[in-house]
């Protein structure tokens, strides 16, 4: 069925034939499933995606403080000593640092910058706040030895960057020089604005929002787990957000970049205005996915120093 004129789903044609063959890896109603035929899925989705290193990258595995795998990105060409840290989607629920090695690739490769992902543990079986935890872990260990760090992520792992950048603050941590959003989940009510608008937008359901959310059990006066509960937001790191017009996330990502602004934080903000969650895995076959990762790309270069 054509629904290209519906006021949830987009005009792009190539994005919405994305979404088409993504559907026929990860259904539109995988939560219903497992969660191990959740993650089955999605790796398979992830490997159809997959596209070509960038040449003279390398990567290397390791375990910070023997527990937390982390993958390290060096790229041909590497122009400043900022690191990128990334933190994968997925609803805390899916992915890994398989899910996410192109992009971190291409990401590491553009902003000719060192770059680091993490594999926290998921939910079910690891609930709040152990995802939370593994990332603010390997957050302290890249800024223990001096160097500045931008942490990036997107959709669950966009709301865990807000959350970890707070944590650092709160902490008084050093090192943490800017903040990249993709598409993050920062605590919505999940009943109004684009929760309500665009509750059946491809890609991601209102329905799939509260799934994870009831998944992850986070408490809901959490300020960590929901960064827009956060009441002082001063004096945090410059930040790159951006949102899909056609995503229940979507006003978010507006209401956080607002607050960020009010607070006097540096934000570029963005919004695609064809796209739907998960775009980044598009940028390769849509237009408007190819032009919303280069403005990321530029966007994380200039934060870590090297635009």
């Amino acid at each position: 069925m054509d629904m290209s004129g519906s006021k949830s789903m987009p005009a792009e044609a190539e994005i919405l034939a994305f979404n088409e063959r993504c559907e026929r890896f990860y259904p539109a109603d995988a939560v219903n499933a497992s969660v191990e035929q959740q993650r089955q899925w999605y790796d398979a989705l992830c490997a159809e995606f997959d596209a070509p290193s960038p040449g003279g990258l390398t990567r290397r595995d390791e375990q910070v403080r023997g527990t937390i795998p982390v993958r390290h990105y060096r790229p041909a060409e590497v122009a400043t000593e900022t690191r990128i840290f990334y933190v994968h989607g997925g609803g805390f629920v899916v992915g890994s640092l398989a899910s996410h090695d192109a992009i971190c690739a291409e990401l590491a490769h553009g902003a000719r910058a060192e770059l680091t992902s993490v594999d926290y543990r998921l939910a079910p079986e690891h609930p709040w706040p152990t995802a939370f935890e593994d990332c603010y872990g390997v957050l302290e260990a890249l800024v223990a030895d001096g160097r500045t760090l931008v942490v990036a992520g997107d959709s669950a792992g966009g709301n865990l960057v807000a959350g970890i950048v707070l944590k650092a603050k709160a902490n008084g941590l050093s090192g943490v020089v800017g903040q990249a959003l993709v598409y993050p989940g920062l605590g919505g009510d999940l009943v109004s604005g684009s929760y309500a608008e665009m509750s059946e937008a491809p890609g991601l359901s209102t329905a799939d929002v509260a799934y994870y959310r009831e998944v992850l059990k986070a408490p809901a006066d959490d300020v960590f787990a929901f960064p827009l509960k956060a009441e002082d937001l001063a004096g945090l790191p410059p930040a790159y957000i951006t949102a899909a017009r056609f995503d229940p996330l979507r006003d978010d990502a507006r209401r956080y970049a607002a607050r960020l602004v009010e607070a006097g934080v540096d934000v570029t903000f963005r919004e695609e205005p064809q796209m739907i969650h998960a775009w980044l895995r598009a940028r390769h076959m849509s237009p408007g996915a190819r032009d919303g990762f280069r403005h990321l790309v530029q966007g994380v270069a200039e934060l870590v120093g090297t635009a």
